[in-house]
């Protein structure tokens, strides 16, 4: 049951945090005060090892928290399906909404509308990047 808890937690955390790694904080806040899973010292722990280690920061609390959570549970075993469980849930709802948006493309990509958009965000994309 902790691993359908952990999945649904940072779904949700996943479907509404918009703006990367760092706008999933305030939803961990919420989710320890909720939880009881880690503490707010463990978040603030958790932000400067996973802003140290590779990877994007929210998926390395996602499976912090999730392992760490499982092993409660158990041993090696329910750590690992902790963290699988908190990740994927957490990584499930851009993956959703990217298929979406790719069978959306791919339908209208031909459409003069789509293209003209397209060519217009180059250079758009192209300054964001160089600001």
């Amino acid at each position: 049951m902790i691993y359908l808890q952990l999945f649904w937690k940072f779904f949700q955390t996943g479907l509404f945090a918009v703006g990367g790694g760092m706008a999933t904080i305030p939803f961990l806040y919420a989710m320890s005060d909720k939880t009881g899973w880690f503490t707010h010292l463990d978040l603030a722990n958790m932000v400067a090892v996973g802003e140290s280690t590779p990877g994007p920061i929210g998926v390395n609390m996602a499976t912090y928290v999730g392992y760490v959570t499982g092993s409660t549970v158990g041993g090696i075993g329910h750590a690992i399906l902790g963290a699988a469980a908190a990740t994927m849930g957490l990584v499930l709802p851009s993956l959703i909404v990217i298929l979406i948006v790719a069978a959306m493309l791919k339908r209208f990509k031909d459409s003069p509308l789509v293209q003209k958009v397209f060519y217009g965000l180059r250079p758009a994309s192209t300054a964001l990047i160089a600001a």
